[in-house]
């Protein structure tokens, strides 16, 4: 089997700062030109045209974002100068593909602008255009939906439910990593991956009622099987440093973890609901400086080893220089010699997730080169609550799934202080959108995502005081109907009444 692990002692030297992109025709979004490195061709089973696509959609959302930064530095360094309103609109409005808020500006000759409450407003309303552009045109359209449920179920699985790290270098691993439609697949990312069980059994229960109601996806008669899949981390340019922060950048303590919360979870839905309510676990590791993959093979029992996985890098090796096919038998046969006398569908499912990861393998080292160079944390917000289907982009979010800040206090702890190295540390703020989705068909629905709204908000300004009373942690309150697909409703901010009105 192949099984090594790669480290490297190459030093590393990351910039915040970013070129401010240009207009983009038919698009609300901003591009800039891709900065491409020689990558000395590709594997014979990557999608280049996937490629090409989704690095296009990923440099433009986070270049609207990375833009914010130098259009600031350059409205404050204006604000004494005559014009300075009408200037800074100018520079806001084609840098930025929008206008500052009139308040905030207009103050400015009193005294120093209001650098924190503006950061906080363009990150705010950077958001909310990426979300619109997201629900209304439909950048990552996913036309393979159906027919990767097809497969799926012919895996001998009805559900995939993915629980990654919520450290936003995960952010991806869906729709890029793992090139699966992000529809068909349920995600919801946790510190340290330490998903929660109660929730999962929740959604378990839910999965198996709709099947015996109402056949989605297929009946309760099926032979299928609910499928639950933990995503670890590590990092092979930094390991001692870079990996999973909620285990200490240890990566055996964090695949270990994964694995105990899997057969925790499994053990709950065979104590509730007797061993033929068993499910099928799969644990994955994903090194977040290349984006390749390793896949611990479950055994013909269904058991886990935590010493024995096959690598995606390694297998992108030994096939690259064979035809398509050849490749493609290759990794099977590598999957199968792994765990012999293992489900079928697993190892079918399993070489499939290796055949995708390399053309995100390549996607890395044709636009970024050996690694990315952001191995860190580059955040740009918090998300915190319930949603974010739109989130499928590495370093773009920090999640933090959550109820109550109370029961979500660990994940939220990590992404503070996450950020207060990335943001504070530099007298930026931190911003946090706060988003509950819902459904409307349900009577009352939006009311309590409102309210759920509104109380997480509040108790995030006392959980953490200190740094909301010097100005430095901002809220966005947002909800969304998610039955209907439409756009998120804004509700309003931490920021002034006038800045509320403007969003």
């Amino acid at each position: 089997m192949l099984n090594t692990r790669r480290n490297s002692s190459r030093s590393l030297c990351w910039s915040s700062q970013a070129t401010a992109p240009t207009g983009r025709p038919g698009s609300s979004f901003p591009a800039r030109p891709a900065a491409r490195r020689p990558g000395g061709g590709t594997h014979p089973l990557t999608q280049a045209a996937d490629n090409a696509r989704l690095f296009e959609y990923e440099q433009r959302v986070k270049s609207a974002f990375d833009a914010i930064v130098p259009v600031l530095k350059k409205v404050s360094a204006l604000q004494h100068e005559e014009e300075f309103e009408q200037r800074a609109q100018m520079m806001a409005r084609e840098q930025l593909g929008f206008e500052l808020p009139e308040h905030i500006l207009a103050d400015a000759w009193v005294e120093q602008l209001d650098m924190k409450r503006l950061f906080a407003w363009c990150v705010f309303e950077t958001y909310r255009r990426f979300c619109d552009d997201f629900f209304s045109a439909d950048p990552l359209s996913e036309p393979e939906k159906q027919s990767f449920q097809t497969f799926l179920q012919d895996c001998g699985f009805h559900t995939l439910d993915i629980s990654p790290c919520a450290d936003g270098r995960l952010a991806h691993v869906i729709h890029y990593v793992l090139r699966l439609p992000y529809r068909a697949v349920r995600r919801k990312s946790y510190a340290g991956a330490m998903f929660d069980i109660e929730d999962s059994l929740a959604k378990w229960t839910e999965t198996e009622l709709l099947r015996f109601r109402e056949g989605r996806p297929n009946t309760a008669d099926a032979p299928t099987r609910y499928l639950k899949a933990v995503v670890y981390h590590f990092s092979s340019v930094d390991p001692n440093h870079e990996g999973c922060a909620a285990h200490g950048s240890d990566t055996g303590r964090a695949a270990r973890a994964g694995l105990e919360r899997l057969q925790a979870f499994q053990q709950a839905v065979q104590n509730s609901f007797c061993c033929g309510a068993s499910i099928d676990l799969l644990l994955i590791g994903l090194d977040t400086d290349t984006d390749a993959i390793r896949v611990h093979v479950p055994d013909a029992q269904g058991e886990i080893d935590l010493d024995d996985y096959l690598d995606a890098r390694e297998l992108y090796d030994v096939t690259r220089t064979l035809p398509a096919q050849q490749a493609e038998t290759r990794i099977a046969e590598h999957v199968q010699r792994s765990a012999p006398g293992a489900p079928e569908g697993m190892l079918r499912l399993i070489t499939y997730l290796l055949r995708n990861n390399f053309s995100q393998i390549d996607y890395v080292h044709h636009y970024h080169g050996e690694h990315y160079d952001d191995i860190g944390h580059a955040e740009r917000f918090i998300g915190a609550g319930i949603g974010f289907e739109e989130v499928q982009l590495r370093n773009l979010t920090y999640f933090a799934y959550l109820d109550t800040v109370e029961e979500a206090a660990q994940d939220l702890d990590v992404g503070v202080k996450i950020f207060t190295r990335l943001n504070i540390s530099h007298g930026l703020p931190i911003p946090v959108v706060v988003r509950y989705d819902y459904h409307g068909h349900v009577p009352g629905a939006r009311d309590r995502a409102i309210a759920h709204c509104e109380r997480v908000a509040n108790a995030l300004t006392t959980r953490y005081d200190g740094i909301a009373a010097r100005g430095l942690l901002h809220t966005l309150l947002v909800v969304r109907d998610c039955h209907s697909g439409g756009r998120i409703e804004v509700l309003g901010s931490s920021l002034s009444e006038q800045l509320q009105e403007a969003h």
